[in-house]
């Protein structure tokens, strides 16, 4: 194989939609839950690191997953809000292929971090004594780096074998972001290779570590019903809630995206489930975790309320 030309320098965007007063609404809202999915995380990350109580493994991998849904929103939405506003939705050859990039390697990453979080909620219910010994911070830091050069390794692969295609023209996108289908349409060569590269390593980085939470969370349940109180399953069962809920938002949209075979996306449906899973799931993940989760309530109330101490 040799190395192709291109000549297209820059690539149009076609957003999510052409109507100027519906591009209004769509820049209002998708502003308001970018910036409460900003806060959000930042909150999260923040108090993750400064209260005691939240010193634990659960909240290191949640301030990682906030990390990750702050990268992974911004590598996106601010160059949507701009085109909205702009009458020309242009991004240039190379930062298409960045965002290219970015957008896998925080999407590759997302998904072995949820196993990791899987993990450590087994190791809390199925072997609670051994708990402080097995999830030292040392394998913690280890797993979470794992994940980054998983999702790092995912992006290098598919950015490879997408340069080597040519692009020649046309050079638009039908999409409000580089999302490397839609790309990979506009080449003038063939990009079945590509498309079956991107359903293979879905199936690794995706689905492997689905199905391995599948697995773990069998574990975790078939644990939980031999607890002999009520309270104690109750307990069980909510300290995996949350977590359960984010595996289930992510994960359903993202299978639906890139686990079709061949020449199946539709871009309407595409556009859809990449906003949800690109603007609404990292505005709903800290949500989630606050909102249902006693400790990060406890200790946001602790820290207002020191800072209100003379």
């Amino acid at each position: 194989m040799t190395w192709n030309y291109t000549k297209v320098e820059e690539f149009i965007l076609l957003g999510l939609t052409s109507k100027p007063d519906l591009q209004i609404v769509l820049f209002v809202m998708i502003l308001i839950v970018y910036i409460v999915s900003l806060l959000g995380n930042i909150l999260i990350i923040f108090i993750s690191r400064i209260s005691l109580r939240l010193n634990t493994p659960m909240y290191f991998f949640l301030s990682n997953l906030s990390f990750l849904d702050l990268s992974f929103t911004t590598s996106v939405v601010p160059k949507m809000l701009i085109n909205i506003l702009s009458p020309k939705n242009g991004i240039s050859f190379g930062a298409c292929f960045t965002q290219m990039v970015v957008y896998m390697c925080l999407g590759g990453s997302e998904c072995c971090l949820l196993l990791a979080m899987a993990y450590d909620r087994y190791v809390a219910i199925c072997r609670p004594l051994h708990y402080t010994t097995i999830m030292h911070p040392c394998l913690c830091i280890k797993m979470a780096s794992g994940c980054w050069i998983t999702g790092f390794l995912n992006s290098l692969i598919n950015m490879f074998f997408a340069l080597r295609l040519s692009f020649c023209g046309p050079n638009v996108i039908n999409h409000f972001f580089c999302e490397i289908p839609s790309v990979l349409e506009l080449s003038c060569t063939d990009a079945s290779l590509n498309r079956t590269i991107i359903f293979f390593c879905a199936m690794l980085v995706v689905m492997g570590p689905f199905f391995l939470i599948l697995i773990t969370y069998g574990y975790i349940i078939s644990n939980i019903v031999k607890i002999t109180t009520s309270t104690g399953r109750k307990k069980a069962f909510s300290t995996c809630a949350s977590h359960m809920m984010v595996v289930t938002l992510f994960y359903g949209t993202i299978t639906f995206m890139y686990m079709r075979p061949g020449d199946t996306h539709v871009a309407h449906q595409d556009k859809m489930a990449t906003v949800f899973y690109s603007v609404v799931t990292p505005v709903l993940n800290p949500l989630i975790y606050t909102l249902r989760n006693k400790e990060v309530k406890g200790a946001l109330l602790g820290i207002v309320r020191k800072k209100h101490v003379p």
